[in-house]
């Protein structure tokens, strides 16, 4: 998904390379009438993808209830309480079956990409099913197994290739299919953490990279229709509980200072992971590198048993201010280190939650600092920190917004000092040509 927003003056064409965040692959004028037709498989999408999303998400349980005897509540308790070498265990041989069970995929179905960003901006919206569903099962067994990777890449890649052979079945044109797919992927995403504004925000910035009404309104109906669907099965609640946070001049000064540094942070993130994907094994490299590149992240879990998992556990413990200074630092460094590695291993996984760690992280460390000058409540910095780097890092700040209301539930009071950290994330990172972490995952033409 190299591309972006070009100079200003016009729109990049479909798949085109940009310089900032992501092409406009769909432009409203160029969408002709939703038909009946399509407005059925939008339907079909939503259910689709909620049932998908729901199935997966009870493979990921599954898949941590064997590992860990984990059954509700935190991952990470349940990952503390298994001892260090269940941990170093349980990450080499989560390493194996990616390797092992990428492979025998790769092998089964031959040569093809099942990567969201290829098919949205490279392959006309198409997907090949049977290596997208095995992917996405692969992916959420090993994140359930501790891989530090997150859980919304299966579902994403799941309501896209389900989306994407629905259009093939209707024989829709590109643009549609297109449309349909980012639909799919935005629903899969909505389900599992119950954010259908949020996720239909997202199919439009980060995957179509255009805001309109009228291509909102398919991403909304198939977000909603997919949420409602996992509801028979995954929790409606809001996925972090937040304290009670007051407005304050305090965290409105801190958002305004900390909106630049956050965006400095996500580029380099965004860098790091563009590294990674662009250095993946090749040839038997895939078979053994997430042995050896889980093992580590396995080990370096003996000491930092946070650093399993999607991280959100991280983001909750910042956000009631339970995460003490040093362990703080130590995770802003190790954190991306571990999901950066996992992804240049060969594994597959989403990047959505550890960059909200990521930014979750930082808002804390530096704010435990701040409030010894200028107290103010804890719970903000860790919030405001998590929307900036997380905007940056999509390129998609509305829908970073949004996403953390959705989220939380509880940030009403801090919208302004929220906007000002997400705007200044922004405007550095585009100041410094920065794509999205969805972008750089294309493969290099």
């Amino acid at each position: 998904m190299d591309g972006g927003q070009g100079d200003g003056r016009g729109r990049d064409k479909p798949g085109g390379a940009g310089t900032v965040g992501q092409p406009n692959l769909v432009a409203p004028s160029d969408v002709p009438a939703l038909s009946a037709r399509f407005w059925a498989l939008v339907v079909a999408t939503g259910v689709l993808a909620g049932v998908a999303g729901a199935a997966l998400m009870v493979v990921l349980h599954t898949a941590a209830h064997l590992t860990y005897s984990y059954r509700s509540g935190s991952f990470l308790t349940a990952v503390e309480q298994a001892g260090a070498l269940r941990r170093v265990v349980a990450l080499a041989v989560a390493g194996a079956v990616a390797g092992i069970g990428w492979w025998l995929l790769r092998w089964w179905t031959g040569p093809g990409s099942s990567e969201v960003s290829t098919a949205l901006w490279r392959n006309e919206g198409r997907l090949p099913l049977p290596r997208s569903l095995g992917t996405a099962v692969l992916s959420v067994v090993i994140v359930g197994m501790g891989a530090s990777l997150g859980r919304e890449g299966a579902p994403r890649l799941a309501g896209a290739a389900l989306a994407s052979r629905l259009s093939d079945w209707a024989r829709m044109d590109t643009v549609h299919r297109r449309l349909l797919a980012a639909c799919g992927a935005g629903a899969g995403m909505a389900c599992v953490y119950n954010v259908p504004l949020g996720g239909a925000l997202m199919t439009l910035e980060a995957m179509l990279g255009v805001v309109s009404l009228r291509l909102a309104m398919p991403a909304l109906a198939a977000c909603c229709i997919a949420t409602a669907v996992s509801w028979t099965v995954l929790p409606s609640g809001p996925t972090y509980q937040l304290p009670t946070v007051e407005l304050s001049v305090s965290l409105t000064v801190f958002a305004v200072l900390i909106g630049p540094v956050a965006g400095l942070i996500a580029v380099g993130w965004v860098r790091m992971v563009r590294i990674a994907h662009r250095h993946r094994p090749t040839g038997w490299g895939p078979l053994v590198a997430p042995l050896l590149v889980f093992t580590v992240v396995g080990l370096l879990a003996v000491p930092y048993p946070e650093l399993l998992g999607n991280g959100k556990d991280i983001v909750q413990d910042t956000f009631t201010a339970q995460v003490a200074a040093p362990l703080l630092v130590a995770l802003l460094f190790l954190k991306p280190l571990a999901t950066a590695g996992s992804l240049g291993s060969g594994a597959s996984g989403g990047l959505f939650t550890p960059t909200l760690a990521t930014g979750a992280l930082l808002g804390s460390l530096v704010g435990q600092g701040w409030t010894q000058a200028w107290p103010a409540p804890a719970a903000g910095f860790a919030v405001i920190g998590a929307a900036a780097v997380l905007a940056a890092a999509m390129q998609a700040p509305i829908a970073a917004v949004v996403l953390m209301l959705e989220l939380t539930r509880t940030i009403d009071a801090l919208m302004v000092p929220l906007l000002f950290a997400v705007t200044g994330a922004i405007l550095i990172s585009r100041r410094l040509d920065t794509p999205s972490i969805y972008s750089v995952r294309l493969p290099a033409q």
